[in-house]
């Protein structure tokens, strides 16, 4: 067997490579390379995939996260709750704009944000909630908006690793509704890199919002804070412009994104199927959740010793993620590793990522599984 990567992003070009050609090309022949009517376009479509109002796009899904939280008005003396356990661009938005990240150990099952947790780490600093989707499997939405109403703090949803994944939001009535997240709370931020489940072909984000005032804002930001055309300014801003090489060709994909995450679920469920009866734990989904696996992670307190013996025999596989935030040496000087966050700290020891994405053959899923079998036999014995 060849090497099983993690994921194959060549794959997916060879299914859409005409439309893609044709795309760019145009963009190419047009002379408009930055916020051109590509990215009006796909601002357009998003909105409506997600259901909201207003969509911008940005540079990077840090930028989205970053963006927000200024048009949010959170700066210097702030507080912003989040998890220990995610991608460091979180916390880095959050400290950036001069706030401090407070952090809410997560729910073990599905790596999220404890929302039970988050009430008692609220202050009187406290101004808004950022949770994570992480993987692909939403946060538990409903109580932690009624946490933040209740406190009248701001909630901005990081959904870089879940675009099109879906929460069932209960009404008062008992009705039910899927929402994609992103919408529910201020502000949803998104990324395009590569890797998501949307992704381009470089670097890329977007804001999407239901306050037309926020989407007014963050447009702002992303150009310097003011009006290009007439060089007046109204803002701090940054330079973080959506280009329109990246928005064609997510145009494109947007097309198949929901075709690609039935069958990233496909995958997940023959890796469940598969894997079920030995020692490790496979990703747990809520019945309030759609997971959409942007990462297909599990769980085993023999993880190191299994992702050396995978690498052996050509299965690429990731840490997602090592380090809990709140250990980082980065932020030695904040003394946030001398906050006691067990859950987040035992699940950094025990998650392992396997190859997963559309196109991933059967044969190689089973492949992988055989190698976790024959490693479970050799441990044992």
């Amino acid at each position: 067997m060849d090497e099983i990567p993690l994921l194959d992003l060549k794959k997916q070009f060879t299914t859409i490579k005409e439309e893609i050609k044709e795309a760019v090309n145009k963009v190419l022949s047009s002379g408009r390379y930055i916020l051109g009517p590509n990215v009006e376009a796909l601002e357009e479509e998003i909105a409506r995939y997600c259901g909201v109002s207003f969509a911008v796009g940005v540079a990077s899904g840090t930028d989205a996260l970053r963006l927000s939280l200024i048009a949010l008005g959170i700066g210097e003396g702030d507080e912003v709750i989040t998890t220990p356990f995610s991608f460091i661009a979180t916390t880095q938005a959050i400290i950036q704009t001069g706030a401090t990240p407070v952090f809410v150990d997560i729910d073990e099952k599905t790596f999220n944000l404890d929302v039970k947790q988050v009430e008692s780490s609220i202050t009187e600093r406290t101004r808004a909630i950022l949770p994570v989707h992480l993987f692909g499997h939403s946060v538990d939405m409903k109580p932690l908006l009624e946490i933040a109403r209740m406190y009248n703090l701001f909630v901005i949803e990081d959904a870089a690793q879940s675009f099109g994944s879906e929460y069932n939001y209960p009404s008062p009535e008992g009705a039910t509704e899927w929402r994609k997240v992103g919408s529910m709370g201020d502000a949803g931020c998104f990324s395009f890199f590569p890797t998501k489940n949307l992704g381009g072909f470089g670097d890329g984000g977007m804001v999407i919002t239901n306050q037309k005032e926020i989407a007014r804002k963050v447009s702002l930001l992303r150009v310097h804070g003011g009006n290009s055309f007439d060089y007046s300014y109204d803002m701090m801003g940054y330079n973080s412009r959506l280009d329109e090489l990246q928005a064609a060709i997510l145009r494109v994909k947007l097309k198949y994104v929901d075709k690609w995450i039935k069958m990233r679920r496909g995958k997940a469920s023959l890796y469940n199927k598969l894997l079920a009866g030995l020692p490790v734990e496979t990703p747990h989904c809520e019945p309030y959740a759609k997971h959409t696996f942007c990462v297909y992670t599990i769980k085993t307190p023999q993880r190191d010793n299994l992702k050396r013996y995978l690498d052996i025999h050509r299965v690429s596989t990731k840490i997602y993620y090592p380090i809990p935030l709140h250990f980082q040496r980065v932020y030695d000087k904040q003394n946030f590793y001398q906050v006691k966050l067990p859950n987040a700290e035992k699940v950094c020891q025990e998650v392992l990522s396997l190859p997963l994405y559309p196109e991933l053959e059967e044969e190689k899923i089973i492949y992988v599984v055989k190698r976790i079998q024959d490693f479970f036999k050799e441990f044992e014995r």
